[in-house]
C-alpha cells in the first residue's frame, strides 16, 4: 500500500468514526472549530494505529462509541462538544 493510499484509508476511517460519534471534521473546519493542521495531525496519528482491521469491524458492526485503542477519541469528543455548543450536528 502506498503512503497516499494509507493516508486516504485512515482519513476515511477517522471521518467515519467522527460521524459515528457526532462530529464532522469538514463542517467543523468550515466554521473554524478545527484547523487543517489539526485534522492532518489526527490523520497521521491514525496512521500509526495497529488496530485498523478492528476499527473497520467496529464501524461495520454499528457499535457505539470508540474502540479502546482509538488515538483520536479525545479530539473527536471535543469536536462533538464544540459543534454541539453552537448548534451544529454531524451530517
Amino acid at each position: 500500500m502506498s503512503h497516499i493510499d494509507k493516508l486516504m484509508r485512515h482519513e476515511a476511517l477517522m471521518t467515519r468514526m467522527a460521524e459515528r460519534n457526532g462530529a464532522d471534521f469538514a463542517l467543523a473546519g468550515q466554521v473554524g472549530l478545527i484547523d487543517p493542521e489539526e485534522v492532518f495531525a489526527a490523520t497521521l496519528s491514525c496512521t500509526g494505529c495497529a488496530g485498523v482491521d478492528a476499527c473497520e469491524e467496529h464501524l461495520e458492526g454499528g457499535q457505539e462509541g470508540f474502540p479502546a485503542f482509538c488515538r483520536n477519541q479525545e479530539t473527536i469528543r471535543r469536536l462533538h462538544e464544540d459543534m454541539s455548543s453552537i448548534g451544529l450536528t454531524a451530517t
